[in-house]
């Protein structure tokens, strides 16, 4: 079963790398938004299995941290697993602290035990 994968914020770089990588492991559809009105609307109009977003947005460069307390302060959204991508281990500790899953740096992408961490949370055995 394919699921559903919000980017929040990356560069396109960023974007591609991580598209690049999803699509090689899962089968997934990843809907790409660039910062907070978007994402809202978005989240709302479909059923998502995770949320990644960047710790700074690529068009603003403002800090996400409102962006995860707004998820998972609304009933409707709350279940969704949120995650951080950032090679900072504070701005992590501070994610998860306010509801998110244990996120990644850019480096760690394709990584195996980022690979196997994100299958347990979309629900893929690798």
């Amino acid at each position: 079963m394919t699921r559903r994968v919000l980017d929040v914020g990356q560069c396109n770089p960023d974007h591609a790398a991580i598209s690049r990588s999803l699509n090689e492991h899962f089968d997934v559809e990843i809907v790409r938004v660039h910062g907070e009105s978007d994402r809202i609307g978005v989240l709302q109009s479909g059923d998502f299995d995770l949320v990644r977003i960047n710790q700074k947005l690529d068009r603003d460069y403002n800090e996400v941290l409102s962006i995860l307390e707004t998820i998972k302060s609304d009933s409707a959204m709350s279940h969704v697993a949120v995650m951080l991508v950032s090679s900072f281990p504070e701005a992590q500790e501070s994610a998860m602290a306010a509801g998110a899953v244990c996120g990644v740096g850019k480096a760690e992408v394709g990584n195996p035990d980022v690979v196997q961490r994100l299958g347990a949370i979309l629900g893929f055995d690798e």
